[in-house]
């Protein structure tokens, strides 16, 4: 029999994939958990209790059917979570709901076009004061903040233009147009750029357009053998101005057998051709990506008039329009703004290059495609620290799409690699910037198969990608961030009923759906009506209580004379993988082993357990019974553990809702011969 030491110094690989349990080969198994459940990984190493939530308030029962949330940062000082449920629009601010919405005595904005199909996979973007919405079966809507908190309207966008397409294609010579007029040539008035044509007979102008001006606008005139003109208006009857796209060999009469009028362009987005399923803005620029009939198709508003995309004479300023086109399917669900306009469909990822960051303009806009995995439609993309993150298409992977200096191009790499089982048919993704140097960023998927949320704690820099799992007494459905906090929609079965609570994360707050509060002798907890709560009244841990019917009051033990909080407990769970010291024998995978006795180092922590075995954080001394457990930083160590396993782990857990925050461990092992 042997006596081994090991340590493990930090928790920065998180939680693994069970497939991984033989890969004692890699750095990251030095560092990572087999259980990570409840608890927030930090950037320097240590595990610590999550964040409870607090109630906010209590949806409508479309709530059910869908739900979608929506950051609004309005300026410096004001911003808002909006939510959405079917027709519905709440608007909530400093964590709490904005009440009669534009005086009409509702909490929220009626918005009767986003139905329960839409919004899975509707998609937005803000500038200023306006938000838009858009989906492929969605005529785009503008939601837009008014004077006060509680001023908002919502409205049907209206364009200036709308980009041309021909659905349906006719062409008609010269000579058989309008065969009821006669004419028998036409007369440009130059080559190239804007120019008048004019139909003539026997030296006389011809009235041979004589339909509606909106018939003739975004048509064509080819002309043999050289020109492409484009109709910009209809001047009258005999006369069309229009643009050369292809200019003209001269200036001299085309007769009608050199000539042939090119019809059936059409507004590309309407009720019948549907309408754009993505938007972005981009270097003064909107931006639509995709829609029901032209999936593949990006096209992008004049400069600084952003409901105009009238392509005009190609001047740099002028509209842009381009199809991907790579031989595969690629219909486009996402867009994101960087150092590129980065388009994002189900068949691949790409980009639009930018020569020494010039504009993009008519003349020179191209798209390149760069990688092929695809991305889930519904889900945004999301960016950190320069790399954009999606959720590959079956919903499996997490890439990270970012620019190599190397390879002058956008690579695409796994960041779920190693723990691809926490991706549960994810539904919403999320990002919280980091506010502090003791947390990293925090990437936050919500599963739809369990109601989980799979949390990264990411710090590129220090290459930290640290997942760990967070559950509840119910179901996490969907998550938003505004600027720093993170809002969260929970359905929770209350008092034998389904609910739907928007609820937000508190690094002060220990328990979920909690009320807090700072002095008083109860409080009202109408919310979780008939169910079991945990109260911390002034730090200190009082037995639970059922909370009763009208009026859904808990008292406390004694009244609360600094701090109370009154909310649902959950267990934070971490245990380590199988104990595999390197050692010249070779491996231990075959033996016995018995961890004797652990070394566990903490930082202001108030209740832990090892392995089952409660930790004393409390000293004999007067006024112990009646007192907060205080802090405790250091070293805490449990010896005389019995039982032999041949994997040797170590469980830590909490049984009550106080501070935890676990450093590192160092533990002793006994191995059997």
């Amino acid at each position: 029999m042997s006596r081994i030491i090991q340590i493990q110094n930090d928790f920065t690989s998180g939680e693994i994939d069970p497939k991984l349990r033989a890969r004692t080969d890699i750095t990251q198994y030095k560092s990572a958990l087999t259980t990570a459940q409840n608890v927030s990984i930090q950037p320097q190493g240590g595990a610590v209790r999550r964040d409870g939530t607090k109630f906010v308030h209590e949806l409508d029962a479309g709530a059910a059917n869908a739900v979608r949330m929506v950051g609004f940062e309005f300026s410096v000082s004001d911003s808002y979570m909006l939510v959405f449920t079917p027709g519905k629009m709440y608007v909530y601010k400093n964590r709490a709901l904005v009440t009669n919405i534009n005086g009409s005595g509702n909490d929220f904005l009626a918005v009767a076009t986003l139905t329960a199909s839409i919004l899975p996979e509707m998609n937005w973007v803000q500038s200023a004061d306006t938000v838009i919405v858009v989906h492929e079966d969605l005529a785009p809507v503008k939601i837009v903040r008014g004077a006060t908190d509680s001023d908002w309207a919502a409205s049907t966008i209206t364009f200036d233009f709308v980009p041309k397409h021909a659905f349906t294609l006719t062409v008609t010579t010269g000579s058989s147009y309008n065969t009821g007029v006669s004419h028998d040539h036409i007369e440009p008035s130059g080559t190239s750029g804007n120019i008048t044509i004019t139909a003539k007979h026997s030296g006389s102008d011809a009235n041979i357009f004589s339909a509606g001006a909106a018939t003739y606008i975004g048509q064509y005139i080819n002309v043999t053998p050289f020109g492409r003109l484009r109709i910009i208006r209809k001047v009258s009857a005999a006369k069309l101005e229009c643009f050369a796209e292809v200019p003209l060999f001269d200036t001299g009469n085309v007769d009608d057998a050199d000539w042939e009028y090119e019809e059936g362009y059409e507004e590309t987005w309407s009720s019948s051709r549907g309408w754009p399923r993505s938007v972005v803005f981009h270097e003064g620029r909107l931006y639509f990506g995709g829609s029901k009939q032209r999936p593949s198709t990006i096209w992008g508003s004049r400069v600084s008039d952003f409901f105009n995309f009238d392509p005009g004479e190609a001047l740099d300023d002028a509209s842009v329009e381009a199809s991907l086109d790579t031989g595969t399917f690629n219909a486009i669900v996402d867009m994101y703004a960087g150092r590129n306009l980065q388009i994002f469909t189900t068949g691949g990822e790409f980009y639009v290059p930018q020569a020494l960051d010039d504009p993009i303009t008519p003349a020179n806009l191209i798209v390149k495609a760069q990688t092929f995995f695809g991305m889930k439609p519904g889900l945004r993309v999301q960016n950190v620290d320069g790399a954009t993150l999606f959720i590959q298409r079956q919903g499996k992977a997490i890439q990270e799409f970012i620019f190599s200096d190397s390879v002058n191009a956008y690579t695409s790499d796994k960041i779920s690699l190693l723990s691809s089982h926490l991706l549960k048919s994810p539904e919403e993704m999320a990002v919280r910037v980091a506010t502090s140097t003791d947390e990293g960023d925090r990437l936050m998927l919500v599963n739809g198969d369990d109601g989980s949320i799979a949390c990264y704690t990411l710090l590129r820099s220090q290459n930290v990608i640290a997942p760990s799992e967070w559950t509840t007494e119910g179901e996490f459905i969907n998550i938003g961030v505004d600027v720093d906090d993170i809002y969260v929609i929970v359905k929770r079965n209350v008092n034998s009923a389904d609910v739907y609570y928007v609820e937000v994360f508190d690094p002060d707050t220990l328990l979920d759906s909690a009320t807090t509060g700072t002095t008083g002798p109860s409080v009202n907890m109408a919310h979780l009506e008939a169910e079991t709560v945990q109260i911390i009244r002034d730090g200190i841990v009082e037995p639970t209580q059922v909370v009763g019917a009208s009026p859904h009051t808990v008292t406390f033990v004694s009244a609360a004379t600094a701090t109370f909080q009154v909310g649902l407990n959950f267990t934070p769970v971490m245990k380590t993988l199988p104990v595999e010291p390197n050692l010249p024998s070779g491996s231990l995978k075959g033996f016995k082993k018995r961890i004797f006795e652990v070394n566990a180092e903490l930082f202001e922590t108030q209740s832990l357990s090892i392995n089952g075995s409660l930790i004393p954080f409390r000293s004999f001394g007067t006024n112990v019974l009646n007192s907060s457990v205080q802090d405790f930083t250091g070293i805490k160590t449990i010896n005389s553990m019995l039982g032999y396993s041949y994997d040797g782990q170590i469980t830590v857990t909490q049984d009550v809702p106080l501070k935890m925050s676990v450093l590192g461990i160092e533990y002793k092992v006994s191995i059997g011969q």
